[in-house]
């Protein structure tokens, strides 16, 4: 098992972009100095509670201050950026990362997001998605081309003489490795991402969530002609580790984790009607509060709680290889967080070393 870290983030919205820039860019190097293996942070132009519209900023930064964790926007939503312009800055990321990098694409989830570039029917993000994408991998083999789409127009130039030299726009060792989320089922995302080869990711989403996006994205992979395994999948989990089971519930109820949860993300989730591929067995899902989601959701606790708690549900889903554990605001005293990322590669990740996600 492995950890990686997911800053949405989920933020407070009174919180300064100053204090969200220098929280977010030195949870990179605690997760860094821990030893999780993958740093994801996400892109949103308009939401009060997920305030970094641009991701490359904190990695950029990120990555003159880290030295092995992997660098990943998660994700970069694709309606809305030029995919010739954002081939190029994440080739050059790559480069600055020195090949610790990852590139989260999406198609996007919030109609703000959307309307803020003139977009007011999203049906067709997917198929932008799609278009960008081709676009993109044209950018990084860097031969001359050019593309007149649907939603877009872009080109390589040819080189001619008298000409001033092009720059090298490849990525840092000729490829970029390409992730997909998904949350629904069937997820569209995940069908696509398997058709590719991409990595997967299951946010918010129950055991019985995993197993069915696990389906999904193989069957997709297998038709391709791609070989995939569980160690592939990166699932969403939020996860907070102490010493002891009281004190692992005390700092995640009253602390960012909870915070987040009762002010933004369970309100949302029950407007929406969301709960249902995230908890299981609750007759009424509008009832579900922190105590339940602590009980039944989160994984808290201490380290043996932890680990009989995650493997259970690699048990349940059928196993996943790296838990991707969203990052909170623990900023006004960040030390139980912190230890909580130690605890979770130097503790839980040694009791589930012989536990290996089914290959399948």
């Amino acid at each position: 098992m492995k950890f990686a870290l997911f800053q949405s983030p989920h933020t407070p919205p009174e919180r300064t972009p100053r204090e969200v820039y220098d929280w977010v860019v030195g949870q990179a190097v605690v997760a860094d100095q821990a030893g999780l293996t993958e740093y994801w942070v996400g892109e949103h132009a308009t939401v009060a509670w997920e305030p970094v519209p641009n991701p490359e900023i904190i990695l950029a930064a990120a990555a003159a201050r880290t030295e092995r964790i992997k660098l990943c926007p998660g994700a970069h939503l694709l309606p809305y950026h030029h995919p010739a312009s954002l081939a190029v800055q994440v080739s050059w990321l790559t480069h600055l990362a020195e090949g610790r990098y990852i590139l989260g694409v999406g198609a996007g989830a919030y109609p703000s997001d959307a309307a803020l570039r003139g977009i007011t029917d999203m049906r067709g993000n997917h198929e932008m998605v799609v278009e960008a994408l081709a676009i993109m991998e044209k950018v990084w083999a860097a031969e001359p081309f050019h593309h007149e789409g649907r939603f877009w127009k872009a080109g390589y130039p040819q080189t001619k003489e008298g000409q001033l030299p092009l720059r090298d726009v490849r990525p840092y060792g000729g490829k970029v490795e390409i992730a997909m989320a998904g949350t629904s089922s069937p997820s569209k995302s995940l069908a696509f991402a398997g058709s590719r080869g991409y990595i997967p990711l299951s946010v918010f989403s129950g055991n019985e969530r995993v197993a069915q996006h696990w389906a999904t994205f193989s069957e997709a992979a297998e038709a391709a002609g791609h070989t995939v395994d569980r160690s592939m999948l990166r699932v969403q989990r939020d996860v907070f580790v102490a010493e002891t089971d009281k004190e692992a519930r005390k700092w995640a109820i009253e602390g960012g984790l909870g915070y987040a949860w009762s002010q933004i993300l369970l309100p949302h989730f029950k407007r929406l009607g969301l709960l249902d591929g995230l908890v299981q067995g609750v007759a009424d899902p509008l009832s579900v509060d922190l105590d339940y989601l602590a009980d039944h959701v989160w994984i808290v606790g201490s380290p043996d709680t932890v680990a009989e708690k995650l493997a259970a549900c690699l048990e349940e889903s059928g196993g996943w290889g790296t838990t991707l554990v969203p990052g909170h605001n623990y900023a006004a005293n960040p030390e139980p967080w912190n230890e909580s990322l130690r605890l979770m590669v130097a503790e839980v990740a040694p009791r589930l070393r012989k536990l290996a996600p089914v290959a399948d």
